[in-house]
């Protein structure tokens, strides 16, 4: 060194593609990486840096509340996103706030609106339209998804694994029909928490979803012990199945995926019944035994 003097290193001296970006920054959560931008103008850089080629957003990670200003400051320059969690959003966000955020992200392939009940079918449509890879869509609790929008979905996203329609209550067998005839490649499917689901959509799931792992009809009061025969008859491959609450769906059926090692929601009547005794009586001598 000239003079004798030594520059001192400094850490945002390190490569920023290289190092700072890939091995530091990606492992920071999304609340952190917002406080990092206030230490100085270069930090703010890198971190607007960071957040523009960020390919994951979970906004989960920021805590119970994230303002507006803050969510369209990280996503507004970033056209790279593949998975993205918008649930902890579901107070203030509308299609204003994320419409451009999926019409510049073609690559995404999971997204969760869980309750986002101030978006509309506008934010669904956009998503069929821009995602032609999406694979995973979290929609419980939306009621605003209608048939048009799913139908619109199953027809642009054919790739699509998993979605969860959980108490989207507008939704008919007729829509769950379409997408299963469209979706052939679903894996979990939840139509939990609607009464106007009937065997005629669990037997459509059925016979068209081959490779179904997971299916939630929670709550679904019409369906009955048919059509969880339909499943055991095509869907080969089911890990669980959630019935609570499906008071025509009995054991007669239900004991069929048991015996396939089928995790089920809903405890044998026997079993049931030893663990009343035990709440009634403290009656635990038999509550082991192998039913």
């Amino acid at each position: 060194m000239e003079g004798g003097e030594s520059r001192r290193f400094e850490f945002l001296d390190l490569p920023w593609e290289d190092i700072l970006i890939p091995h530091v920054l990606s492992y920071l959560p999304l609340r952190q990486l917002l406080s990092l931008q206030r230490v100085s103008k270069q930090f703010q850089t890198l971190v607007q840096v960071y957040l523009a080629n960020c390919r994951t957003f979970d906004f989960s990670q920021v805590g119970l509340y994230l303002p507006k200003r803050a969510f369209c400051h990280m996503v507004r320059e970033n056209k790279v996103i593949q998975n993205l969690n918008i649930h902890n959003c579901s107070e203030w966000i509308t299609d204003k706030e994320l419409l451009p955020v999926i019409g510049q992200n073609c690559h995404l392939h999971r997204i969760n609106m869980k309750g986002c009940v101030r978006l509309s079918r506008h934010s669904l449509v956009t998503v069929c339209l821009s995602c032609p890879h999406l694979q995973h869509l979290g929609l419980a609790h939306c009621e605003w998804v209608d048939s048009l929008s799913l139908r619109s979905l199953a027809d642009h996203c054919p790739h699509l694994e998993s979605i969860d329609l959980t108490a989207c209550r507008h939704l008919k067998d007729e829509a769950i029909c379409y997408l299963a005839r469209k979706c052939a490649k679903l894996k979990s499917l939840s139509v939990a928490v609607n009464v106007n689901i009937t065997d005629l959509s669990v037997e459509e799931v059925a016979k068209n979803c081959l490779e179904l792992e997971h299916l939630d009809l929670t709550g679904c009061l019409r369906v009955r012990n048919e059509s969880i025969r339909t499943v055991i008859e095509y869907c080969s491959n089911l890990r669980s199945l959630n019935v609570n609450h499906c008071h025509n769906v009995t054991e007669s059926s239900l004991g069929l995926l048991r015996k396939r090692g089928v995790q089920i929601d809903v405890e044998p009547p026997l079993q049931r019944a030893l663990v009343l005794l035990q709440d009634v009586i403290g009656f635990a001598p038999f509550i082991n035994l192998q039913i």
